[in-house]
């Protein structure tokens, strides 16, 4: 808050940024020539980040990409192939070669046509 106070009562957690920056505009300006508010464009850009947080979220937003771009772009070490999965007979085998025993109560596909 720019009061100074945080909601704990204590100063809260951009006060010093903001005393960084008033310090600047003291300092480098005057009641007759403000042209020094120029140099506290690094205090008030840093006041504003501790505020509203843009840089680091936007950092944070690139890393995030970067990370799922690159866990996309590799496969999967321990992958199985394509033809140990076939190899199993369960993509286009029969309920007979497969071994299952469907119970009486639920439906198959022979039950369905009839």
């Amino acid at each position: 808050m720019s009061s100074g106070y945080g909601l704990a009562g204590g100063p809260s957690r951009c006060f010093p940024f903001w005393q960084e920056v008033l310090a600047c505009y003291v300092v480098n300006t005057s009641a007759e020539d403000d042209s020094g508010k120029a140099k506290c464009k690094l205090p008030l850009e840093d006041y504003y980040e501790c505020l509203h947080h843009r840089k680091e979220a936007a950092k944070t937003r690139a890393l995030q990409a970067a990370y799922r771009k690159k866990e996309t772009a590799t496969a999967r070490d321990d992958a199985p192939a394509a033809g140990q999965i076939r190899s199993l007979g369960l993509l286009e085998a029969k309920d007979e070669e497969v071994n299952m025993n469907h119970g009486s109560l639920l439906p198959t596909f022979k039950t369905n046509l009839k």
